[in-house]
C-alpha cells in the first residue's frame, strides 16, 4: 500500500516514528518527504496504519490519510529515502519551546548548559526554513554540518534526534557571543556575562528564534522607557516560571493553559497591583506575561537572582523586528548577546487575551505560524492587509494561511517585510494567486504590493472595505456563511468617504449593507484628532452649542471652521476615546489604543445609572449628547452608562436585522472587540435573542485579521 499522511508532518519525526513502526511490525517498504506530504509504500498497510496511529509524534497533526493499493509488496528492509522537491502546502510545525527532556540533556552530558540544544519534539522551525522539502540544506542549519556524534544521533532509530534536521552540540552548532556597545566581545561565558550587566541595571540585546528582544530588569524599567522612547505603552514580561507568573498576575486556569503550552505566547492576565506592575503597564488592569521558550532564555534565568525581565521586541518605533547583527547595533544599547545562527523568517511573540473561553488574538506570529483557517471555497488567493498591526494571507486549497505579524504599515521597511512574508508563504504553497485583494483605503502603502502581484501573476485586483473585511474574518474563524456583525474599531476607510468605525453591518461573503452606525465626529486636523484628543471634545461641544476652554479663542475659531470641511468619523474607538479625555483618564494618545486600554479598569467597575439614554435616529446612534451629562455623576458610571447604552443601540440593531433576515449568527469583531468589558455587555444584551452568538477565537479581532477576511471575499469573487 502507498499511504500519504498530509498535515504537519514535517520537520516532527514523523519519518523516523513511521521507520520505528515498521521496523517493530517486521514490515519493508520505504518513506521519504513528498513535497509538504510524507508518503508511505509498505506491506500490510492497514496492519501498519493501526499500530502507528496510536503512537503518533507529539507535535504532529494529520488532516488527511490518503491510501492507494500498489501492485506487489516491497520485500527487504524498511528505508528512509531522500526527499523530493516540490511543494503543495506548510506542513512545517511551528517554533515549539524547548521540551523537558532537552532541558535535562542541558544539565549534563555533552550538551551541558548548550542554549541550541533541541530535538524532533522542540525547537526552532518556521524561522530556520528556508524551503521544503524539510530537510537540513533547506534550513539555517546547512551552515553547521554535523559532528561525528550529532551524526550517529542523526542515524540511529531508536535516538530522539533521529533524523532531527537541526541537531547539534556545542562541537558543531551555533554559538552565542557578547559584545559591548561598539561590538567589542566581552570575555568569558556570554549568557552569564549577560545577566550579570542586566542585573547591575544596563539595556541588553538578545538575539533569539525568529528575532531580538530588547532586555532589561523589571526596576529599570523607568531608563528604558527613557532610553526607547516608549512613555506609557505597556511591556512584555518573561518571568522564571509558573511562581513567578502568580507573583506579578492573577491568572486563570485557561490563560496558565495557554502560558505553559508549547507555543508560549504573551498572554495579558490581571496584574497584582505594585509599584513594579505599575510602571510595566501604567494604567491598565493586566500585564503581558510569558515563560521561557529556548535554551537560553532558561540559561540566563538559571543565572540571574530576578525572576522576571523586561523582554519586548527590538526594532526601531514602527519598522519591523531587525534580525541583522551589525543593524541592530545601531539601536545603542549597552551590550549584544547575539548568536550565529540565521533567522530566515521574522516571528514576533505571540499575543493574546482571554474572554471566558475565547482567546483573543492580539498577534499570532511566532509559535502560531505557519497555520491555516479551512474554507469550503476553492481557488487561489493572496490578501495584503490594512495598514495597523499588518498580516498577509494567502488562500489555497481550501484553506486560508496567514504571514506572522509585520508590523504598522506606515514604517519604511514594513512594505517590504509584508512583501518578502507574502513571497515566503506563496513559495511554500506552490500557490499562483487568482486575484489579490486590499483595502479600500487609496493611501495605504501596502497597496503598491498588491499591485505588483496583480502584474506579476496576471491576477485580479479587488478592493474589500475594511470592516466587511472584519465581518468576514469572523465569518471564517466560526465557518459560518453570514452573520450580523458589530463592527467596532478606530476606524476604516468607508464606501462613502468617512471614516467608519461603529457599525452594524448585514454581511455574507459576497455583499454587505451599513444597517446602523454611530453618529459621525468631526476629526477636527484628520491625524491629529487621533493623537489631541482635545479635539474630540471640542468638536463634541461645538455640535452640543456647549463652551470648550481647551483652546485659546484663535485656536478654536481655526476649529470651529475647520467642523465642517473635516471628515466625520463613527467609531467606537474614537468615542471611548473622548469618554476616556472627558473624565481625565488620557488626554493624549501615545500608543495604537492606548486610552481605551486605560478605561477598559474604570468599566469594569462602574454600573449602570440613568441620564446617560440614549436611541437610533435616520439609521445613526445618538452619542454626541452624552457628553453634556458626564460630569454628573461618579467617573466609572458615566464611563459604563455610555458604553452599556450605545452597545444597547447597536445589539438591539443586529438582532432585529438578523431576525427580519432570517440570519442566525449575530457577533461582534474589530479592535475595540479586545475590551472585554464591551464584549461582556454585548454577551449580556444579545444572550436572550436565540440567535448564535460568534467571537474570533483563532483570527485576531483586530487588524491583524483583516487578511484573513480580505482573502475569503476574494476567493467568493472568483467562483
Amino acid at each position: 500500500m502507498r499511504i500519504v499522511f498530509k498535515g504537519v508532518v514535517q520537520g516532527v519525526g514523523f519519518r523516523p516514528a513511521v521507520y520505528r513502526t515498521a521496523t517493530k511490525l517486521g514490515l519493508s517498504g520505504i518513506v521519504w518527504n513528498d513535497g509538504s506530504d510524507v508518503t508511505v509504500d509498505i506491506e500490510d498497510g492497514e496492519r501498519f496504519l493501526g499500530s502507528f496511529l496510536s503512537d503518533l509524534p507529539p507535535l504532529a497533526h494529520l488532516d488527511e490519510i490518503e491510501k492507494i493499493e500498489l501492485p506487489a509488496p516491497r520485500t527487504g528492509s524498511f528505508l528512509i529515502s531522500p526527499s523530493r522537491k516540490g511543494s503543495s502546502g506548510v506542513s512545517i510545525p511551528t517554533d515549539t519551546a524547548i521540551c523537558g527532556d532537552c532541558l535535562e540533556d542541558m544539565k549534563r552530558g555533552r550538551r551541558s548548559d548548550y542554549p541550541f540544544t533541541s530535538c524532533t519534539n522542540c525547537g526552532p522551525r518556521f524561522t530556520l526554513l528556508g524551503g521544503l522539502p524539510y530537510d537540513r540544506p533547506s534550513t539555517a542549519m546547512k551552515d553547521f554540518g554535523p559532528c561525528p556524534d550529532c551524526g550517529k544521533e542523526y542515524d540511529s532509530p531508536e535516538d530522539r534526534r533521529f533524523h532531527h534536521q537541526t541537531v547539534c552540540c556545542p562541537k558543531c552548532g551555533p554559538a552565542y557571543k557578547l559584545t559591548d556597545k561598539s561590538g567589542a566581545e566581552i570575555p568569558g561565558d556570554p549568557i552569564e556575562g549577560f545577566a550579570r550587566l542586566l542585573s547591575e541595571g544596563r539595556i541588553g540585546i538578545m538575539k533569539s528564534w525568529g528575532g531580538m528582544h530588547i532586555c532589561c530588569a523589571l526596576n529599570n524599567v523607568p531608563k528604558l522607557r527613557d532610553w526607547y522612547g516608549r512613555g506609557q505603552k505597556p511591556f512584555a514580561v518573561m518571568v522564571r516560571d509558573e511562581d513567578a507568573v502568580r507573583r506579578y498576575g492573577i491568572p486563570t486556569e485557561k490563560e496558565m493553559e495557554n502560558l505553559t503550552s508549547p507555543h508560549r505566547p504573551i498572554v495579558l492576565i490581571r496584574k497584582r497591583y505594585s509599584d513594579t506592575a505599575e510602571l510595566v503597564s501604567p494604567g491598565l488592569d493586566n500585564i503581558g506575561i510569558f515563560l521561557p521558550y529556548t535554551g537560553a532564555q532558561h540559561l540566563l534565568f538559571s543565572c540571574l537572582d530576578d525572576d522576571a525581565l523586561i523582554m519586548t521586541s527590538a526594532n526601531a518605533p514602527g519598522e519591523p523586528m531587525i534580525l541583522d547583527d551589525r543593524e541592530i547595533m545601531e539601536l545603542g544599547a549597552d551590550m549584544y548577546l547575539i548568536h550565529d545562527q540565521r533567522i530566515l523568517n521574522r516571528a514576533d511573540d505571540s499575543v493574546l487575551r482571554m474572554f471566558g473561553e475565547n482567546t483573543f488574538f492580539i498577534r499570532r506570529s511566532r509559535g502560531h505560524i505557519p497555520s491555516y483557517i479551512p474554507i469550503a471555497l476553492k481557488g487561489s488567493a493572496v490578501a495584503v492587509g490594512a495598514q495597523e498591526n499588518l498580516t498577509g494571507s494567502i488562500a489555497a486549497d481550501g484553506r486560508i494561511h496567514p504571514t506572522q505579524h509585520i508590523g504598522d504599515g506606515e514604517g519604511v521597511g514594513v512594505a517590504d517585510y509584508l512583501e518578502e512574508a507574502v513571497r515566503t508563504h506563496i513559495g511554500l504553497l506552490g500557490c499562483r494567486p487568482e486575484i489579490i485583494a486590499m483595502d479600500l483605503h487609496p493611501g495605504y502603502i501596502n497597496r503598491g504590493v498588491a499591485k505588483r502581484l496583480s502584474e506579476e501573476f496576471d491576477s485580479e485586483i479587488m478592493e474589500v472595505q475594511h470592516h466587511w473585511a472584519h465581518a468576514a474574518s469572523l465569518m471564517a474563524d466560526n465557518r459560518t456563511d453570514s452573520v450580523v456583525a458589530l463592527t467596532l474599531d478606530g476606524s476604516g476607510y468607508g464606501t462613502d468617504g468617512t471614516a467608519w468605525g461603529g457599525e452594524v453591518l448585514s454581511s455574507d461573503l459576497s455583499s454587505f449593507s451599513r444597517v446602523t452606525k454611530l453618529e459621525g465626529i468631526p476629526l477636527l486636523g484628520s491625524e491629529k484628532a487621533l493623537y489631541d484628543l482635545r479635539r474630540l471634545r471640542f468638536a463634541i461641544d461645538v455640535m452640543n452649542g456647549e463652551e470648550n476652554s481647551s483652546f485659546s479663542e484663535s485656536e478654536a475659531s481655526v476649529l470651529t471652521k475647520m467642523m465642517y470641511r473635516s471628515v466625520r468619523c463613527s467609531s467606537m474607538g474614537r468615542l471611548m476615546d473622548a469618554i476616556s479625555y472627558s473624565l481625565g483618564i488620557c488626554s493624549v494618545r501615545t500608543y495604537d489604543g492606548e486610552p481605551a486600554m486605560k478605561l477598559e479598569p474604570l468599566l469594569a467597575s462602574g454600573k449602570l445609572v440613568p441620564g446617560f439614554e440614549t436611541e437610533i435616529s435616520g439609521g445613526e446612534v445618538r452619542t454626541v449628547g452624552l457628553f453634556s451629562r458626564i460630569r454628573d455623576h461618579a467617573p466609572a458610571d458615566a464611563a459604563y452608562s455610555i458604553v452599556y447604552n450605545v452597545m444597547r443601540c447597536l445589539t438591539e440593531s443586529a438582532i432585529e436585522t438578523a431576525d427580519s433576515e432570517g440570519i442566525d449568527a449575530i457577533g461582534i469583531t474589530g479592535g475595540v472587540s479586545y475590551n472585554s468589558q464591551v464584549c461582556k455587555i454585548f454577551s449580556e444584551l444579545a444572550k436572550d435573542s436565540g440567535h448564535e452568538l460568534i467571537f474570533h477565537k483563532n483570527i485576531p479581532n483586530g487588524d491583524g485579521g483583516i487578511s484573513v477576511g480580505q482573502a475569503a471575499i476574494a476567493l467568493k469573487r472568483i467562483q
